[in-house]
């Protein structure tokens, strides 16, 4: 049986890890992994989510299977999350799922079911599981170009004429907020661009939103789905509650559809409840109702907002902290870029030799492609990490 199989491909952020944590260096510093980490280098558990959980626990009565769409509420407090409180709920339906990740595989399955001919168009860069993950379902991937990397930010020229040249009926992936891996994102003037181009060539928006609140703020990172909602007859978003909430291992996240109109909209979600039933048959409870709890209950929503933008507003601070050392050390401005952008992740200009001597040299860890992990920023020792990438720069370019 087994023998046939061929050998599996590493993945290139595990075997990071795996590598990080071999390393017996006691100043080793890991800026690949994509979790949000405080000061201390920990991610914590949020306040809210520990009395939710407390709460929870003294309140639930069973442990029986919930729907294969999950908890009804939290998916109602999830479309309110992304798609606002006013918004045509009539229209909107949406099912727990495993995680973003979960999300995405269900949704791409539910396209291929009434799609099957369609491709779908990826950012090129992406986060590196979106295409295994929509290739599994069985699509023709391509990619469209994305980031400007003489500018640090999204290139619209670009991604306007790649999209121009896509079939009618094609499918195309769009980054929610804080896009990964540069943290790059589009303006309201791009978005709206991007919509006129898909209404005219008649696609599809399938909407990726794992780090809502990361970025200018739970409303303002949201901006995106919302003019795509107002504008387009239809479109799908995959949601994910690891960052924003917290709940990494927990596997939280919300499948969610738009129809042309109620009807429509009943009859994706009824096949979608069948595609997670045929994929893993019922979501997990925990996490779901822990969220549940946090975005209902008033005094836990305003501690869970409150906890999340000092998230945020600490990202920012390192992002800027960091631009400015690296101005300072590379006495240019090619560094600026990073302070703009939003989120976890920007891209450092850097090639695989350079990366490699970062690692081995001075025990940095960073992914091969250059991405960083903002949260993950050393604050007590910024200038040091500078002065390392601005040196191991100069030495190649000057070899």
């Amino acid at each position: 049986m087994f023998e046939a199989l061929p050998d599996a491909k590493p993945d290139a952020i595990l075997a990071l890890m795996q590598e990080f944590r071999a390393d017996t260096r006691t100043n080793k510093l890991d800026l690949g992994v994509g979790v949000y980490k405080d000061g201390e280098g920990k991610t914590p558990v949020m306040k809210a989510i520990k009395s939710a959980e407390s709460k929870l626990i003294d309140t639930q009565e069973t442990k029986a299977y919930v729907a294969p769409t999950g908890s009804a509420p939290f998916c109602s407090a999830m479309i309110d999350l992304v798609f606002g409180a006013d918004a045509d709920k009539t229209r909107i339906r949406a099912a727990q799922s495993v995680g973003g990740s979960g999300a995405l595989r269900v949704l791409a399955d539910l396209m291929r079911r009434s799609r099957p001919d369609a491709k779908i168009w990826v950012s090129d860069p992406s986060w590196p599981n979106h295409i295994p993950l929509l290739g599994a379902a069985g699509f023709e991937l391509a990619r469209y170009p994305y980031y400007d990397v003489n500018t640090g930010k999204a290139d619209i020229d670009a991604i306007i004429g790649s999209l121009s040249t896509a079939a009618s009926g094609d499918i195309v992936v769009l980054h929610g907020c804080c896009h990964n891996p540069t943290g790059a994102d589009l303006s309201q003037d791009d978005w709206n661009k991007i919509i006129d181009v898909m209404l005219e060539k008649e696609l599809f928006p399938f909407v990726d939103i794992a780090y809502q609140g990361f970025g200018k703020g739970l409303e303002e990172d949201a901006m995106g789905v919302r003019l795509l909602a107002e504008r387009m007859p239809e479109l799908v978003v995959a949601a994910s509650c690891s960052k924003n909430v917290g709940l990494y291992r927990e596997r939280v996240g919300a499948a969610i559809v738009m129809g042309r109109n109620e009807a429509e909209a009943t009859r994706a979600f009824g096949s979608l409840t069948t595609v997670i039933r045929s994929n893993y048959s019922m979501p997990p409870d925990h996490g779901a109702n822990a969220t549940e709890i946090v975005l209902t209950d008033g005094a836990l929503n305003t501690q869970w907002r409150e906890e999340l933008e000092s998230m945020r507003v600490r990202m920012v601070g390192l992002r800027k902290t960091f631009s400015d050392a690296m101005r300072k050390r590379s006495n240019s401005d090619r560094f600026d870029y990073i302070a703009e952008q939003n989120g976890m992740f920007s891209r450092l200009p850097l090639t695989p030799a350079q990366i490699d001597t970062l690692r081995n040299d001075h025990a940095i860890y960073i992914v091969g492609d250059g991405r960083i992990n903002v949260a993950g920023l050393p604050e007590g020792s910024i200038d040091e990490l500078a002065d390392a990438i601005c040196n191991v720069i100069a030495e190649s370019e000057q070899s």
